[in-house]
């Protein structure tokens, strides 16, 4: 029996071996490269079955479910004591100027900014929280008059008096710790986490918060973490139909960690529980409700070659002199060529070779 189909079925067994990176070696110098089989005057033998070289896109990818959700998800806690009088509702975009839930009868309001509210505020108060501040009661319309700075002023006092009165609430030009909440922007409310009537304070988280930016999360095995990685490519068949492209955005901390209250990107959760990967997508497009719906469908793309020319992996043939080769047929004769091989990826692999084209028959061991 002809000694190529031996080797082709000891490459088939090697096959793992040609992973995502694979198989780029070049090809060794052959012993009479491209000799025709029939040269040594015996009658030849063709191989056991033939395929075609096929010329097409090679991807390699990982497909796990998936869920949508939003980006940044952290916890909002009140830093005074009390009693929720009115509970945030999920689901709900609060912007600037909101009531995101009520204490004690008194609303507490979004601002934006980047620090966070950690004092009371008052006339004779300096600082950067003073700054951002004035710049939200600015965007309000109650700045007339107010010059942005790091100084709470007496124009600073009667901007606040005049922007408590249009809340409703008792006008003494002061902002009290437990009177807003600062975030870089709109957010999302994810969770209520207090009800009516629950008693609030500093240890206990009154809603989750996230960005109002859609994401999609899902979990990848500890083998995996290199699809992991800040920018691979995904593809996500999306529940009411259609496909959305998205790239991971980074490794999102397990939600029920105290990490997940400032929306930072961790390590990820233990070599048991998966990496949890968070997918930014591609465009800014509002999802569908049907969109919202059930389980996605993520596939990782860990690497692509367009418009290449590939084989089955079970037609390269692992060469006694080293490298891999092909066993052209043409006709009643058959000679072997010398390959360079690439991706693999759905049982097939990417070839390349001087005198190669689409539609080449070539040998393949047996199914």
């Amino acid at each position: 029996m002809s000694s190529a189909p031996k080797r082709r079925r000891g490459l088939v067994a090697l096959a793992a071996a040609v992973t995502a990176t694979a198989a780029t070696a070049g090809v060794m110098v052959l012993t009479n490269p491209g000799r025709d089989a029939s040269a040594d005057g015996h009658k030849p033998k063709g191989p056991p079955t033939t395929t075609e070289i096929t010329r097409t896109d090679l991807v390699q990818s990982k497909t796990v479910d998936g869920r949508l959700d939003y980006a940044q998800r952290r916890a909002v806690k009140s830093p005074v004591e009390g009693t929720i009088t009115n509970a945030a509702q999920p689901g709900k975009t609060v912007s600037l100027g909101q009531r995101l839930y009520e204490r004690d009868a008194r609303p507490v309001v979004l601002l934006y900014g980047p620090t966070p509210m950690f004092r009371a505020m008052k006339a004779g108060t300096r600082g950067p929280d003073v700054l951002q501040l004035e710049r939200n009661l600015r965007d309000l319309g109650f700045g007339s008059g107010l010059y942005v700075d790091v100084r709470y002023d007496e124009a600073t006092k009667a901007a606040v008096k005049a922007w408590q009165k249009s809340l409703g609430v008792t006008a003494n030009g002061e902002i009290g710790r437990g009177d807003v909440v600062f975030q870089r922007g709109p957010v999302r409310v994810v969770s209520a986490d207090a009800a009516l009537a629950d008693p609030i304070g500093p240890d206990k988280a009154v809603l989750t918060v996230a960005s109002t930016k859609p994401v999609v999360r899902a979990s990848l095995d500890e083998a995996d973490r290199a699809l992991a990685a800040n920018g691979t490519k995904v593809e996500i068949a999306m529940p009411g139909g259609g496909t959305r492209r998205g790239k991971v955005s980074g490794v999102a901390a397990p939600e029920d960690s105290e990490s997940a209250g400032d929306g930072a990107a961790a390590s990820g959760g233990s070599p048991e529980d998966g990496i949890d990967v968070e997918i930014t997508l591609d465009d800014g497009a509002k999802l569908r409700e049907e969109d919202r719906q059930g389980t996605l469908s993520v596939k990782f793309v860990s690497e692509s070659r367009k418009d290449v020319l590939t084989v089955p992996v079970e037609a390269v043939v692992a060469l006694r002199e080293g490298g891999y080769g092909l066993e052209l047929v043409q006709g009643a004769r058959t000679r072997m060529v010398a390959v360079e091989t690439g991706l693999t990826a759905d049982g097939r692999i990417e070839v390349s070779g001087s005198g190669l084209a689409e539609g080449m028959k070539v040998g393949a061991a047996e199914q």
